[in-house]
């Protein structure tokens, strides 16, 4: 990232940066906006309902924008050999020196948010193409008025239906107990769980009635979908006390309101700061988009969609903390997988601690865990099937050289190894392989084009947002009390302390506490 930079600052200069606001806002705003024009500002003149420029291409959201025009790539390898790249050897997992497992579980929960391909569709999207929490509040209306408790009672106006098991929070269960039948009518307007329609009846029982599709995927989308679901219905209660008179809908939209941007200051300040290199932090600071040659209406792009494949993340077995009727324990990840028993068992802040004191996998080559290598064959299937052009091509698309050779790609001979006996010729390396085969940016837990490709959209699409627009941004639109909350809001810990009473003292952190820049094993 330093050359994507070009001129990266000294880590001794971070701390003085981060020290002065002025300063802090100057430096975050010029990376931004460095960051962004490192390639073309949407609209793309692309999408994936043509191979050429057309109208319904410029306007149907339905299909996926792209990057480039699609391509026919002549060196395309039998899924089984490219699963070699990709296969992390039993017993040698690669874990992160700098990322912990609260990493890949928000990354999970936020970009199942915006990246949804229709299954059997490809080239098609049902994403509403914005970081607006649909996850917690459903895609359409009809599913938001599902998921809504919709009460004119004192105490209850504005909140999202929710249960209580013992002292904590949680979505209702979206089955009845030892049935498929649903727990409550308007459910059958949610889009149903991406879940084995053979997943045994204890598991079944504990998925949630939630906006999204995948968040009951495992115990880590969960516990996220629970923290934000909690903060709605404490900010809705706050409302409902500071505003005498308000009626239901009222508490509920502007509740709606103050999460989203709540959610967004994470992404940046929380989740982009882990990921970026450079020694001071970024800030979500909605004004540097106001006039900005980048703020467009967001759109999803094919190779967006497949960019965030991260299952080299994900250690093999994940340790488990003690709950109130269950001591410490490991869950093989295959078990982890589509069950909330985990986190009802420990509740959310032990799940929160534990994530947050598990080292993550490293991304890349050779590092993704047997049970979801059948995902990796799907994302080369997928590449394909939208005739990506090759790995090379992308590099030039995001200010890099062409690899001439293959140790320009990386430096381990093992994965340079096997992109030879692949592909024969640098020229010919896929994009999604190359992408994960190359080495990571120093003090950065991802590979340089995937981290240039990250950085664009990430802020391209969520400082965009129409919450944090120009005349939108103020206490009008937030009331006084809750302006002054997002901006008090920075990271995943400060919403856990508002929502778990007499928490633990495990720092929620995605960096490692022993981590340190420059760390070249991040």
């Amino acid at each position: 990232m330093g050359d994507w930079l070009g001129d990266r600052l000294l880590g001794a200069a971070g701390n003085i940066i981060d020290g002065w606001a002025w300063l802090s806002g100057q430096a975050s705003a010029a990376a931004v906006h460095r960051i962004v024009d490192t390639t073309r500002n949407r609209p793309h003149p692309w999408s994936s309902f043509a191979d050429y420029t057309c109208w319904q291409g410029l306007t149907d959201r339905t299909f996926l924008a792209r990057h480039l025009p699609p391509a026919d790539v002549p060196c395309q390898p039998a899924p089984d050999a490219i699963r070699a790249l990709f296969a992390r050897p039993a017993g040698q997992a690669q874990i992160s020196r700098k990322s912990t497992c609260l990493f890949p579980a928000f990354a999970q929960y936020l970009t199942d948010g915006f990246l949804r391909t229709v299954p059997g569709q490809v080239d098609r999207t049902s994403s509403n193409h914005e970081i607006d929490l649909c996850t917690l509040y459903g895609r359409t209306p009809l599913q938001t008025r599902a998921l809504r408790l919709r009460s004119s009672a004192p105490g209850q106006l504005g909140r999202l239906k929710s249960q209580m098991i013992g002292l904590e929070e949680f979505s209702p269960f979206l089955f009845q107990p030892g049935t498929r039948d649903l727990s409550d009518p308007e459910f059958k307007d949610l889009d149903p769980p991406l879940v084995d329609e053979n997943l045994p009846v204890d598991r079944r029982d504990t998925l949630f009635a939630v906006g999204g599709d995948r968040v009951n995927s495992t115990p880590f989308t969960a516990m996220m979908n629970t923290l934000f679901l909690r903060e709605h219905n404490r900010i809705a209660h706050e409302l409902e006390t500071r505003n005498p008179g308000w009626d239901d809908d009222r508490v509920f939209q502007v509740a709606r309101n103050i999460v989203i941007p709540v959610f967004i200051k994470i992404v940046v300040e929380h989740y982009i700061n882990h990921i970026t290199p450079m020694p001071f932090s970024l800030r979500a600071d909605p004004s540097i988009a106001w006039k900005a040659a980048w703020n467009r209406p967001n759109w999803m792009t094919v190779e967006f969609s497949l960019l965030y494949r991260w299952h080299s993340l994900m250690p093999d077995s994940l340790s488990w903390p003690a709950g109130p009727a269950t001591s410490a324990h490991t869950i093989p990840l295959v078990r982890f997988l589509q069950d909330n028993r985990p986190l009802l068992q420990v509740g959310l802040d032990a799940a929160f601690s534990g994530a947050s004191m598990q080292p993550a996998g490293k991304i890349g080559a050779l590092n993704t865990a047997d049970a979801l290598l059948h995902i990796e064959d799907r994302a080369v299937a997928q590449a394909r099937t939208n005739r990506l052009a090759t790995y090379n091509d992308y590099r030039v698309a995001f200010g890099m050289d062409r690899a001439t050779r293959f140790d320009q790609i990386t430096s381990n001979p093992t994965i340079a190894g096997i992109l030879l006996s692949l592909y024969g010729d640098p020229d010919s390396v896929e994009f999604y392989p190359g992408l994960m085969a190359e080495d990571r940016v120093e003090d950065s837990p991802l590979p340089g084009l995937l981290l240039r490709m990250v950085a664009v959209d990430a802020f391209s699409q969520a400082l965009t947002n129409p919450l944090l627009s120009e005349h939108v941004w103020n206490e009008d639109t937030f009331t006084p009390w809750g302006f002054a909350l997002i901006g008090a809001t920075s990271k995943l810990g400060d919403v856990l302390a508002r929502n778990v009473p007499q928490r633990g003292g495990t720092p929620i952190e995605m960096t490692q506490a022993s981590w340190r820049y420059t760390d070249t094993g991040a």
